[in-house]
């Protein structure tokens, strides 16, 4: 009877906690713009990152539809090195440049530039596994950026 009742009140308390997802439909309703077509060119796994986040806005439409171009280039580069030579940290820049459209018409270019930095790993799986979360994370920023930059285009 204890557990049952200790298991009640847990959830009741954990349901009325408030918790709201960022980006849920719910929110999506106060941006005061839309997304018709999304065109992308470039880093393949970036795209599909950034194609999950934007799919939202492309599901109602507003008085601002905008079609976007995305052109992203992603880039490994050796940011430190020991003395043999071999890399001990690495940086990876994500670059992204946004035509955003009304109708046939550019109405701006965006540019939106993301990176971050990290040390070397021994294992390799575990290093590419780590580039792999490294995209997603920067493809999530990317795409927040954007999203606060669409809303504010008059």
């Amino acid at each position: 009877m204890l557990k049952k009742t200790s298991l009640l009140i847990i959830i009741f308390l954990l349901s009325s906690c408030g918790y709201e997802a960022m980006h849920s439909k719910k929110n999506v309703i106060s941006y005061d713009f839309s997304i018709s077509r999304i065109n992308f060119e470039g880093d393949r796994d970036f795209n599909l990152k950034m194609k999950e986040k934007l799919n939202i806005y492309t599901l109602t439409k507003k008085n601002k539809d905008f079609t976007l171009n995305i052109k992203s280039i992603s880039k490994k580069e050796i940011f430190a090195k020991d003395i043999k030579g071999d890399p001990t940290s690495f940086k990876n820049t994500v670059n992204m440049t946004i035509d955003v459209l009304i109708g046939n018409d550019i109405k701006k270019t965006l540019k939106i530039e993301e990176s971050f930095n990290y040390t070397n790993n021994v294992d390799k799986f575990n290093l590419r596994k780590y580039e792999k979360e490294i995209k997603s994370n920067l493809a999530g920023s990317s795409a927040n950026k954007l999203i606060f930059k669409l809303s504010n285009i008059q």
